[in-house]
């Protein structure tokens, strides 16, 4: 193999940009080697996202690029999915057991942050990670009902809780502890003591990501969030209507403040869609998610129609990606997830589990 064939190659590789990387994969460092035995060209890809469903249309694609090149007879791609740990706020101890944490957050309650949160973890889910969820909203646990389930954590040592597993999701919630309809008639050192003893006092198996789903506001929890929890990155959700972008801008600014970086803005309830007609109206507005990630230069990941069935899986305790797993509404969340991951594959990478610890023994 020569030089000058291998330079060829990644140059016909270049001209494809992918969509979730938003550059080509050279320049991303996915390629991991090429090899050239006469006309038959193997390439070696490693992705630092879950992408499963991606899977089949991005070897179509470099198929379809080096295809072009003179003296190519057969090519063949092999993809790898490597998902590491990166890097999170100065002075925050890693939790054992978590690789990524990924905060669902929103400025204002009602818009559908909950079960954006519960979909979303279902959704890298489905792409191939190893996912859990933590419910952070002390005071209105939902994932419990959302996930279909009322199981209680199991202690083997007394001391710390077992994950519930629900559709293939480790989960923890202060609801799993109540009951439904218990109120937690609590002031906030409290809600922040829980949180922190939630997150880890839980044995986490091996996550690539750690979905946490927040409660609205910019208060406590939020705070306990940012100066306790190693966050790699946060995702705001928020509907089109000017008070909720409002709220939202709030919200993306606090995260800014703590220097947790934000991946993206999530619309949700972007256009209603009549089940009967299927005529399509904007209610609540039109492009208030799409303007408000241009004005403070983050990434729009996506928009998610308001529609009937989506509040309805969530209630039932079989959200959308469970219910529906190969329709048009799971299709969004399995695209806002991949967009998201590989948007945290591209940040800096973390070396604190690689570090060694040191013991000081009298001997």
């Amino acid at each position: 193999m020569s030089e000058l064939q291998k330079s060829q190659v990644e140059t016909a590789l270049m001209t494809y940009i992918d969509p979730y990387l938003g550059k080509d994969l050279v320049a991303a460092k996915a390629i991991q080697s090429i090899t050239i035995t006469g006309g038959h060209v193997k390439i070696s890809v490693v992705l630092g996202f879950p992408a499963q469903g991606y899977h089949a249309t991005l070897k179509d694609q470099i198929v379809r690029c080096v295809s072009t090149l003179a003296g190519v007879e057969r090519v063949e791609v092999d993809i790898v999915t490597q998902i590491l740990a990166h890097r999170v706020q100065k002075g925050v101890n890693t939790i054992k057991g978590v690789k990524n944490i990924i905060a669902i957050a929103s400025g204002k309650g009602g818009v559908g942050k909950s079960t954006t949160a519960v979909n979303l973890a279902l959704a890298l889910a489905a792409e191939g990670a190893n996912v859990g969820i933590l419910d952070a909203d002390i005071y209105g646990p939902s994932q419990p009902r959302m996930l279909g389930s009322k199981a209680r954590p199991e202690s083997q040592d007394g001391k710390t809780l077992e994950p519930v597993m629900s559709y293939h999701l480790q989960s923890m919630s202060i609801g799993y502890l109540i009951d439904e309809e218990t109120p937690m008639i609590w002031r906030g050192p409290m809600v922040t003591q829980a949180l922190e003893q939630l997150l880890k006092d839980t044995n986490w198996h091996d996550l690539d990501y750690l979905v946490v789903d927040l409660p609205p506001g910019t208060g406590d929890t939020q705070l306990t969030l940012a100066q306790k929890v190693p966050v790699s990155g946060a995702i705001i959700v928020t509907t089109p209507q000017d008070i909720a972008l409002l709220d939202a801008r709030k919200g993306l600014k606090m995260f800014e403040k703590v220097e947790v970086p934000v991946l993206g803005i999530v619309e949700n309830m972007s256009t209603y869609i009549c089940p009967k007609c299927g005529h399509e109206e904007a209610i609540f507005g039109e492009g208030g998610g799409k303007r408000m990630s241009e004005q403070h230069n983050v990434d729009f990941m996506g928009a998610l129609p308001l529609d009937i069935q989506i509040r309805e899986d969530a209630d039932s305790g079989h959200p959308t990606m469970v219910s529906k797993p190969e329709g048009h509404i799971a299709g969004i969340y399995r695209d806002i997830a991949r967009r998201a991951a590989a948007k945290l594959s591209l940040q800096t990478k973390s070396y604190a589990a690689k570090f060694p610890s040191i013991v000081i023994q009298n001997t």
